[in-house]
């Protein structure tokens, strides 16, 4: 995936191409036509002649239908501006004017808008969108200001203008004073007012438009045909006494969504629906009705549809949250972005990926890519009657002149004219996350997510860390009579570095007391290599808690959420939390294979609160950088699970720079015991900026703490305390990690924070240490002092084994 960008813009009329396919180019016309539309647009509106030909046939209706007919006025994007609307005297031509549209016109003022609308007292409908004067026009001083000398002369500014030269109004300033001058008005720009009742009901329920106006007063029995009944995103708080099964006997189809409804309680609400002969209801799930489609269908048996869904499919399987109405998300674009950058944006909607494999392994590298016009026109259908695979032809029976397509074939009979669709998740149910995955290409209900999320910060809460235990000593293994100790290791750093007289070489694992291996010691390797329990290893049991990034976060949580607040309040002392359970160095971190949902909620969270959301993608075992992704596409983040199970965790947006560049450190710690804890950290650390690019350490140390006016003894305390905190985690979540045959070498990888504030990346079985033994360097922690890199294994054999503490510091 990082070619994209380039062969985009490289390769001759690929992203030409793919914003045609993928429908991001539909904007970009030559200058002529689009000055050829405006000008058309121009002359067909805007012109006064038009707009009074249009009310010269209202008004001939009107004498048709005689004077004390309603009226309903369609003036919608006629170029109407502040002036003409003067001119037109609507209140007076059309003194029983029920319904105005003036939707999409050039009104500026809002006193003139207030003035001329307001004169219609009869009105209950007016759309006045689109219009320039109801975009938000407050001018908040507290906030653009932070300066008393401005906020002085800004004040001063407006004090001085004359009413009649300016007035100031918000679009919910507007739409007081004219709900305030119109008290029967019962829609507004859409939604409907407090006073909405049988008019705006009938208008919905298609018996009032424009043909049909209705009464100027009530109509008794206007509302008895209605049998579907829209009532969808009308910002309905509660409901009138019109809405009753008396006024709407034969309504059997009803829908909800997108309403607060905040001013009925669900039981009351479930009541009233009740009452009613629903066979089909849309609502928001959660929402007004609660959060379960289950719960909703216990109370109200009688529905055969719930948000499209069977009410027998939703029973049999069991699904809280059901919507077969989702809306598909569409690409978006700035007029100015470069056809390149729209491709990236919009291509997650289209893509499709496969990883080659052999009988070893499976590649790393996932290929992606998109099909063609046709098979990316596919729409997706959980009933689809088509499926889509990958196929890779190899002439030569080799990969180099491998040749993909994609196989398109039908699963159901197909009628001529019905729509070809594919099941864009095929194979995965709700035990895999269908429904939040589904978020990749739709709109899914935000307040699910909202609240799956709030209910885990909620659990996190309560969590506080484990104290650490009081260490004891463990002793040296070597041998009373003084014989050096055998080691067997398939680590080429450990042959050539190991030269401690303590410890001899071998290469017959059944003769060595110690095994320090890159290998998983599982129960197979142990037969193979005639291992036995009195051999020491390289690796404590159940260590994945640690190396393995889904669990580490978990591990950490886990034991949090363990441990009472009784109990370890010295460790809530020395450990500061960030407010939700989870401690400041540990990044919000979800496992996408099964926290999905909660992600989802956090991503929507911050949208919400306009704050960062940009994320990191990890897979659980890979080395780092293979297959990671940092991406604020949510679209994105669902679809990189494709390639194999991953974490998702905030990316660090103000970490610290040293010289203008991130960089993070490297930790070595020691691992004795695990009941009790008994660590140690390496007195030496190393930094890398970029890639591989490593700076002596007393060099850096001095650099940074002169460029940041900082003292890194500080720095390197936190780190201390945070680097104890995860182990402690461990021995408490997993107290069967201890094996006293065990002693391990694990890296810690951590990154600073703009306030110098440790973050957690990652713990590392095994770590790489060919720089460790290549250089020497200074110690600027612990002891001081030179160290030697070519002593650098003798010095952790010597800790693990013989209980020497050279080098390093008990944590």
């Amino acid at each position: 995936m990082s070619n994209v960008r380039f062969g985009l813009r490289e390769v001759p009329g690929l992203a030409e191409r793919m914003a045609t396919l993928m429908c991001v180019d539909l904007d970009l016309k030559s200058n002529d036509e689009n000055l050829e539309s405006e000008t058309q647009e121009e002359e067909k509106s805007g012109s006064l002649d038009n707009v009074l030909e249009i009310l010269q046939k209202e008004m001939d209706k009107v004498k048709e239908r005689g004077v004390d007919a309603a009226i309903w006025l369609e003036l919608e994007a006629l170029g109407i501006d502040d002036e003409m609307l003067k001119s037109l005297e609507l209140s007076t031509k059309f003194p029983n004017l029920v319904a105005l549209n003036l939707w999409g016109n050039k009104l500026e003022d809002a006193e003139t808008i207030i003035q001329e609308v307001t004169k219609c007292r009869r009105l209950k409908a007016i759309w006045l969108n689109d219009n320039r004067a109801l975009r938000l026009m407050r001018v908040s001083l507290a906030l653009i200001c932070s300066s008393s000398l401005v906020c002085s002369c800004l004040l001063r500014f407006f004090s001085n203008m004359s009413r009649s030269s300016v007035c100031i109004f918000s679009g919910d300033r507007i739409s007081k004073l004219i709900l305030d001058g119109i008290p029967g008005l019962e829609i507004y720009n859409s939604c409907f007012t407090s006073n909405f009742g049988e008019w705006a009901l009938g208008f919905c329920g298609s018996i009032f438009g424009a043909d049909n106006p209705g009464c100027l007063s009530e109509c008794s029995g206007s509302l008895a045909s209605i049998t579907t009944l829209d009532l969808s995103n009308r910002c309905v708080r509660c409901l009138p006494k019109a809405f009753s099964p008396i006024m709407l006997p034969s309504l059997s189809h009803l829908n909800i969504r997108g309403n607060q409804l905040d001013q009925i309680s669900v039981d009351d609400l479930l009541q009233l629906l009740k009452s009613f002969t629903l066979q089909t209801l849309e609502v928001d799930i959660p929402g007004p009705l609660g959060n379960s489609a289950l719960q909703i269908l216990e109370y109200l048996p009688n529905l055969s549809f719930l948000n499209g869904i069977s009410a027998s499919v939703i029973t049999e399987t069991g699904k809280h949250v059901i919507d077969s109405a989702l809306q598909p998300r569409l690409p978006e674009w700035a007029p100015s972005e470069p056809l390149p950058d729209r491709v990236i944006g919009a291509m997650w909607l289209y893509l499709m990926t496969y990883r080659l494999a052999d009988e070893e392994k499976i590649d790393e590298t996932p290929v992606w890519y998109v099909m063609d016009e046709l098979g990316s026109a596919l729409r997706h259908s959980d009933d689809a009657n088509f499926r889509v695979a990958p196929f890779l032809f190899m002439p030569d029976g080799k990969l180099a002149s491998a040749v993909s397509f994609s196989v398109l074939w039908p699963i159901q009979d197909v009628h001529h004219g019905e729509e070809c669709t594919r099941d864009f998740l095929f194979g995965i149910g709700e035990d895999k996350q269908r429904s939040a995955r589904l978020t990749a290409w739709f709109h899914t209900p935000e307040n699910y997510f909202i609240q799956e999320f709030k209910k885990y910060q909620q659990q996190l809460a309560s969590r506080s860390l484990p104290a650490p235990k009081e260490a004891l000593i463990t002793r040296s293994i070597l041998q009373h009579d003084g014989h050096s100790l055998q080691v067997y290791t398939d680590i080429p750093h450990v042959e050539e570095f190991l030269t401690h007289p303590k410890f001899v070489l071998t290469t017959n694992p059944k003769d060595a007391d110690i095994i320090w291996t890159s290998m998983q010691v599982d129960p197979e390797v142990k037969k193979a290599f005639e291992l036995t329990d009195l051999h020491y290893t390289n690796q404590f049991p159940f260590e994945a808690c640690l190396v393995m990034k889904h669990h580490l976060a978990e591990t950490i949580l886990k034991a949090a959420y363990l441990m009472t607040i009784s109990l370890f309040l010295d460790s809530m002392l020395n450990c500061t939390c960030c407010g939700t359970g989870r401690p400041e160095w540990l990044q919000p971190t979800y496992n996408l294979e099964t926290q999905l949902s909660q992600l989802i909620g956090d991503y929507f969270v911050r949208k919400q609160d306009a704050l960062n959301n940009l994320w990191i993608l990890k897979p659980w075992n890979m080395a780092r950088t293979i297959d990671t992704t940092v991406t604020e596409d949510l679209s994105a983040i669902i679809r990189l699970m494709e390639t194999g199970p991953k974490i998702c965790q905030k990316y660090i947006e103000h970490p610290a720079l040293f010289k203008g560049r991130k960089f993070d450190l490297r930790y070595i710690v020691l691992v004795r015991s695990m009941d009790p804890v008994q660590i140690f950290l390496f007195d030496v650390f190393w930094n890398y900026r970029g890639r591989l690019n490593h700076m002596n350490t007393p060099e850096f140390v001095r650099e940074f703490e002169e460029e940041h006016q900082v003292n890194w003894q500080t720095i390197h305390q936190g780190i201390q305390d945070m680097i104890r905190s995860v182990f402690d985690s461990a021995a408490a979540v997993h107290p069967e990690m201890h094996n006293p045959q065990s002693r391990a070498m694990y890296g810690v990888d951590v990154m600073l924070d703009h306030l110098f504030k440790p973050k957690l990346l990652e713990v590392t079985y095994c770590p790489d240490c060919g720089r460790a033994c290549k250089y020497d360097t200074e110690a600027i922690v612990g002891n001081g002092g030179i160290f030697r890199g070519r002593d650098f294994f003798n010095t952790v054999f010597e800790c693990l084994f013989l209980g020497k503490t050279a080098h390093v510091t008990p944590l």
